[in-house]
Formats: C-alpha cells, sequence, structure tokens
C-alpha cells in the first residue's frame, strides 16, 4: 500500500451535471467519501465537487466513476471545460427557454379550464375541450418536456436514492396515467387531471429556468474580476517592444503599462510614477501612487501615468488569480449550519412518499373515491421537493465571498465565514496591524559615543536582521551617508534583540529590560516609551549570551547609546478600533513592546485592554488564554510571523497585501491591510448567517406547511406546483439580496 506520507492530499474540482435538489448533491457526497482517503464536498449551488484525496489510493476515473454509480455524470474542471462551460450553458439554456414556451402553449389551454373544475360533483359537460384533445395536448409536455424527470428519476434510483426528479415523475405519472384510463375507458363520471400533470411540469421546468437565471448571478463578482485581465502584454523582448499574449510571459519578464490601461500581471515598478486604481482588488476607492520599487497587481488600473515593470506573478501565480481560487474554494465548501439540511435531505425523499401513500390510503378509505385520493397524494408528492433546502445555504455563501472579494474580504471557507458572526474577543498584533507596519528611527541619545558612530555599530548588527526595526535602523543609516561596518558570529535573540561581534568586542542591541548593567538615562527611556516609541540599549557586553559558561559579565555591560524607533498608527485604526466596539467585541492588543509604549498606543488606537512583553512565541499561549467557555476568539496578525497564534484562534485574519503565504495561513486575508476590513468581515458574517436562517426558514415553512394542507386535501396539485417552484426562486431571490452589501457600515 503506498505511503501515505509520501502521497499528501491533493485537490481536485468537478463539475457534475444532473443534480436537482439536495439529496441528489447528497448522495453524490456519500458516494465519494466511501472511497479510501477522499474528502468530499458537493455544492448543488455550483454544480461542482471540491475533492481532497491521496494520489496512489485513488485517482480521478475512480472518482468520475463514483459519480456514475450515483446516477450523474462528473467531469473535471481544467482549461478546456472553462472554456467549454459557457458555451454548453448556454446552449442548455436556449434549449430550456424553447420548450418551457412549447410547453406552456401546450398547458394554457388546459390550464384555462381550472376554475370550472374545483366543484368535484360536476359533470362532465364542463370539460371545455374535449378529452381526446386534452390527452393530445397533454401528452408532449409528460413524455418529451417532462423527460428530464423521467431520466433523473431513473438515474437517481438506479444509483441507490432518490431525488426532486422522483417526486415530479412520480406524482405527474400518476395523475396522467389516471387520466389516460378514465379517457381510453370512456368514464364520464370521473373527472381528468390532464392540466395538472402538465401545469405541474411547465411550472418546475419555470422555476428551473428562473432558479438557473439567478444562480448564474451569484458568482457575477468574481466573473466580473475574471474579465479585467488583459489578454495582450507589451513586452521588451531583444531591445524591442512586442505586443504578446499575457498568458505567454515568464518571471522577469519586463513590460510596459500605458495610462489607462490594465496591468497584465503582477510585478514591480522599475521605471516611472503613475496612480494605479486597485478597487477591484482592495475594495479602496482612491488610486495608490506608484513609484520605482512598488508592486503592481494584475488587472488593476493603470492611470495617467506610463510604467515600466518586471513582472513577479504570472498566470496562476498572480495575486488575482489567487483570490479568484480562494473565492471558488470557499464557495464550494460548507458551512456547518448546512449539516442539518444534509441530514434532512438524505432521507426527506422517502419519507415523503410514505406519506402521500399514507394521504392515499386514507382519503381513499374514508371518501371511498379514488381519484380523490389520488390526487391529494400527488399534491404531497409535488409540494415536498426539497430544491429550496438544498440551495438555502450555498447561494446565500456564494453571493457573500464574492461580495468579500469585492471588498478585499477573502474568505477561505465557509465555516470561517460562519465563526466570525460570534467573534466575541479580538486579539491583535501592534506592528504592521495597528501600525504602518514602517517603523522609522526617530531618536539617537549617545551615551559614551557619537551619534553617527552609534548608527553605524547598530546598523552594522541589524544588517542581517530582517526585522521591521532593523530596517528602520538601515534605512536611517543610508539617509545619513553613513556606512556600517561588518559585523561577526551575528546571532539573534528572540524576543530580545541581537548580537555580534567587531574586532573581539561583543555588541548587544536589545530592548532596555534585556539590558544587563547600569547607567541607563532611565528618565529619558521612560519619556521615550510614554511616547510610544520602542526604545533600545546599544550595548558592549563581556560575552555572548549563548556563552553559558562565562558569568563573570554579570552587571558589567557598557551602555553606549539609546536609540528609539516610532510605528504611527494607520490612520483607520481608531476607526476600526470604535467599530468593534460598537459590535459588542472586546478589544486586546498583544505586543513584545514594554508596558509603557504598549500603553501609549492602546491609548491612541483606543484599546482599553492589552498585553505588554509578549515574545513571539509565547502569543498563542495569550490567545488560549483568551478563551472562556463558549468564546469566540479571533487573531489579526501578518499571516507568516504571527503564524502560532493565528492557528491557536477560532478564527485568523491576515492583514497584508494579499500574499500567496498570507492567504494560506489565514481563515480571512485582508488584502486592503486595513483593520475595518475585520469589522467588514464581522457584518458580512453576520448579514450572511441572518440570509442562511431565512432561506432555511423559507425552505422549511414551505414543506412544514405545504405537506399537510396538500394532505388534507386543501392544497391542488397545480397549486402545489407553483409553490414548489417559487421556493427554490425565493431562496435565491433572498441570498442575492446580499449583493446590497457595502463595507465601512456600522
Amino acid at each position: 500500500m503506498p505511503d501515505e506520507a509520501s502521497n499528501p492530499l491533493q485537490r481536485i474540482e468537478l463539475a457534475i451535471e444532473g443534480m436537482t435538489c439536495a439529496s441528489c448533491s447528497t448522495r453524490i457526497e456519500k458516494q465519494l467519501n466511501r472511497l479510501p482517503s477522499v474528502e468530499a464536498a458537493v455544492n448543488l449551488a455550483s454544480e461542482r465537487a471540491s475533492i481532497r484525496y491521496t494520489p496512489g489510493l485513488v485517482d480521478p476515473a475512480q472518482l468520475l466513476a463514483a459519480i456514475e454509480r450515483a446516477g450523474f455524470r462528473g467531469r473535471l474542471v481544467d482549461d478546456r471545460w472553462q472554456a467549454d462551460e459557457k458555451a454548453r450553458k448556454r446552449a442548455a439554456w436556449q434549449a430550456d427557454v424553447r420548450r418551457f414556451w412549447i410547453a406552456a402553449a401546450l398547458t394554457l389551454p388546459l390550464a384555462a379550464q381550472m376554475p370550472f373544475m374545483f366543484d368535484l360533483e360536476a359533470s362532465s359537460h364542463h370539460d371545455l375541450l374535449p378529452r381526446w384533445l386534452q390527452l393530445v395536448l397533454a401528452t408532449p409536455v409528460q413524455f418529451w418536456i417532462g423527460w428530464r424527470f423521467y431520466d433523473g428519476a431513473w438515474k437517481a434510483l438506479r444509483g441507490g436514492g432518490a431525488n426532486m426528479d422522483v417526486l415530479v415523475a412520480l406524482g405527474t405519472t400518476m395523475a396522467y396515467a389516471f387520466s389516460l384510463i378514465v379517457t381510453l375507458a370512456g368514464a364520464r363520471e370521473l373527472h381528468v387531471y390532464f392540466e395538472a400533470s402538465a401545469s405541474i411540469v411547465t411550472l418546475v421546468l419555470l422555476g428551473k429556468l428562473l432558479e438557473t437565471r439567478a444562480k448564474t448571478r451569484t458568482t457575477e463578482a468574481i466573473e466580473a474580476l475574471a474579465r479585467l485581465r488583459p489578454k495582450t502584454a507589451r513586452v521588451e523582448r531583444d531591445g524591442q517592444l512586442i505586443e504578446l499574449d499575457a498568458a505567454l510571459l515568464i518571471p522577469g519578464d519586463v513590460f510596459i503599462v500605458r495610462p489607462g490601461e490594465n496591468l497584465p500581471v503582477d510585478g514591480e515598478v522599475i521605471d516611472g510614477a503613475s496612480a494605479v486604481d486597485e478597487a477591484m482588488l482592495t475594495g479602496e476607492s482612491m488610486p495608490v501612487a506608484k513609484h520605482a520599487g512598488d508592486r503592481v497587481f494584475a488587472a488593476t488600473a493603470n492611470g495617467e501615468g506610463a510604467l515600466r515593470c518586471r513582472a513577479t506573478g504570472v498566470g496562476e501565480h498572480t495575486l488575482l488569480a489567487g483570490i479568484i481560487r480562494l473565492v471558488a474554494e470557499a464557495q464550494g465548501s460548507k458551512a456547518p449550519v448546512q449539516r442539518l439540511a444534509d441530514r434532512l435531505s438524505a432521507i426527506f425523499v422517502p419519507v415523503v412518499c410514505v406519506i402521500a401513500l399514507l394521504t392515499f390510503a386514507a382519503w381513499w378509505t374514508w371518501s371511498g373515491v379514488f381519484s380523490t385520493a389520488l390526487i391529494n397524494a400527488v399534491a404531497v408528492l409535488v409540494i415536498a421537493c426539497p430544491c429550496a433546502l438544498g440551495l438555502a445555504t450555498p447561494t446565500a455563501i456564494m453571493v457573500a465571498t464574492g461580495r468579500g472579494a469585492s471588498a478585499g474580504i477573502l474568505v477561505k471557507n465557509a465555516a470561517a465565514l460562519e465563526r466570525a458572526e460570534k467573534i466575541g474577543v479580538l486579539a491583535l498584533d501592534k506592528t504592521g496591524t495597528l501600525t504602518r507596519g514602517e517603523p522609522a528611527l526617530t531618536d539617537i541619545l549617545p551615551l559614551t559615543l557619537t551619534a553617527d558612530d552609534a548608527l553605524a555599530l547598530a546598523a552594522g548588527l541589524e544588517r542581517s536582521s530582517e526585522h521591521p526595526l532593523a530596517r528602520a535602523i538601515l534605512q536611517r543609516a543610508q539617509d545619513a551617508g553613513v556606512s556600517w561596518p561588518s559585523i561577526e558570529q551575528f546571532q539573534a535573540l528572540p524576543g530580545r534583540g541581537v548580537e555580534g561581534r567587531l574586532d573581539g568586542r561583543v555588541l548587544r542591541l536589545t530592548a532596555p529590560d534585556a539590558f544587563n548593567g547600569t547607567g541607563l538615562p532611565e528618565a529619558d527611556i521612560a519619556d521615550l516609551r510614554r511616547a510610544g516609541k520602542t526604545v533600545m540599549v546599544l550595548s558592549e557586553c563581556q560575552a555572548m549570551a549563548s556563552d553559558t559558561s562565562n558569568t563573570s559579565n554579570t552587571g558589567k555591560d557598557l551602555a553606549l547609546a539609546v536609540l528609539a524607533v516610532a510605528d504611527p498608527l494607520r490612520p483607520t485604526s481608531p476607526l476600526a478600533i470604535a467599530r468593534l466596539k460598537a459590535l459588542g467585541i472586546r478589544v486586546v492588543m498583544l505586543t513584545g513592546d514594554h508596558a509603557a509604549t504598549a500603553a501609549a498606543i492602546a491609548a491612541q488606537a483606543g484599546i482599553d485592554d492589552f498585553r505588554a512583553g509578549v515574545l513571539p512565541g509565547d502569543k498563542a499561549l495569550a490567545v488560549n488564554a483568551l478563551k472562556n467557555g463558549d468564546t469566540v476568539v479571533a487573531m489579526v496578525g501578518d499571516g507568516i510571523n504571527d503564524a502560532p497564534a493565528l492557528a491557536a484562534a477560532d478564527v485568523s485574519f491576515a492583514i497584508g497585501a494579499g500574499s500567496d503565504a498570507a492567504i494560506e495561513v489565514a481563515d480571512v486575508t485582508l488584502v486592503r491591510g486595513d483593520l475595518n476590513g475585520i469589522a467588514d468581515a464581522i457584518l458580512l458574517s453576520r448579514a450572511t448567517l441572518r440570509k442562511i436562517r431565512q432561506n432555511l426558514f423559507c425552505a422549511f415553512i414551505y414543506n412544514v406547511l405545504g405537506i399537510p394542507l396538500a394532505a388534507m386535501g386543501m392544497l391542488s396539485p397545480v397549486i402545489a406546483g407553483a409553490a414548489m417552484a417559487m421556493s427554490s426562486v425565493s431562496v435565491v431571490s433572498n441570498s442575492l439580496l446580499l449583493k446590497r452589501w457595502r463595507a465601512g457600515q456600522y
């Protein structure tokens, strides 16, 4: 047997044809999940199956065979499928529209008799059309227009299950067959129900058309993003500017973007200056200034300046492609709230068939009229179709994730979207989250050497560090034209600072709390901290920190200078914190800074609760400590450095430019890099869950009220067919109201 450790799970997406209701998707899901190592989720709204499997244990051919056994047809979603799908759906839509109008034309004369048929004691002279003509009109509707229901019912039964097609085919066939027998037998004293069977088929087909039309609108946001990608790019090759298919670009290619054009791929600006409209990625309405060294993204719109850029991400490796891929995965995932609907749909159709049988038996026993018993049983079968139940959750998820993507909120899965509604505590990192993440060296207090010498030594120590504070020191040294020495034996001290050797001297740059010496200007340090600045001490030490055998240096480190770095708050942070508080969320700041610095930043942001001196490795423990009972705790970080804390949280948010790493780590990625996105994500989650609950209520209420009414003989099959069709349309239409959601609301 293949070693699963050497065969990690792979993901595949399959398009499925023929699903009509929740029981269809549930049955396919069960068939797929019976295969070894397979984790499958089937989405009725998108008609897709998202599958994770272990190569070697299962292959795509086996997955497709399992779908075939369930009575459906599957197809691998690839570039060729993407190209054919729109044409196929358009052709299918046009064919269904033609069939509907033919069905409507044949059904209309039959339906015109309905006002004269409500009196069950009426005699045959109330038939406005001869019965042979009714038979002629109803037969093509039943067996040509309605063939799709027979085909779907046969495939479902062959696969060992039952679905909406079974109910429609069974109900309409019973009404048609009874009417056919009565007509051929010449039993003028009995009613015929050709109008019922034909009307049900026509109304259900109309409902499917409206449902299909509405479902296509659930993915409009993502399709709109995809359409923004230019087909061609102007590329420099061998000293010439040529126009190439954008799909042929490779990393490192130099391309030109003229004023008013969209960028073909992700890249970095080499020359030029312009303002780029990134609203389609971030939701931010204001254009972003771009200069040499700045990142640019595919499909964003260039302003009035020309840009010369180097490609860094092409094809499926652009930020836009990552967003589209992530949203597609989220739309195919299932929210926990859908489990109830899935469990019910698995047993729904068999239970309804039993109820219809009992209704028939009870009415025949009580009234003694076969036709009355039959027509009430048909009404039960038709009203109970569980289409709306299967669409209640996925349509809302699809619209919500699309709206979120348009606002720069990338939701990884439906479960995260559901959990976000219940967030009670939000823990957030300071640097790069509350603050700009671009600290600057603001103060140098020389103690035993000059400011330039102190800056040179600090820059030398930080040259090999990737910490944001290190970049601030190096930037100041570059701006001041100060050259720095080469430091040997560089070593990072997690949560404390860095150290290294220069000409035999041990130099260290640490927080004041980690300084093991005397002579620090405590009053100056306190003033700097009260101003919200991060303070560091440059010192000369007796030995390296890793040298545990040397204890002679206790208290003998010599302070050379004090440096202070400030990372200003993002202008939007105070408003974002106020919005989160208004939503009833407790905000807690986690930072490795000194308590005085943390207090200053917290006060500026409007945060009442903070934890200072929290080392990176301890943030996960701090997140776990915030969990209390059923309280849902969320964590906000950069998606990479804060990975343990993000993993410990119930819901994790990554703030940044939407890198692949950040997208993989967090449940929700905020492309805009703004804390307001968290409040927006929570509001989107609450709006989505409201819609899902409304949808489930609508789906259940049709059946809870409709089945008893039909069983009691208070609902004609035609009205039942119309109600069943409208239940699906109402659920999808209600989900589409989420398109009105806008970011920035309270």
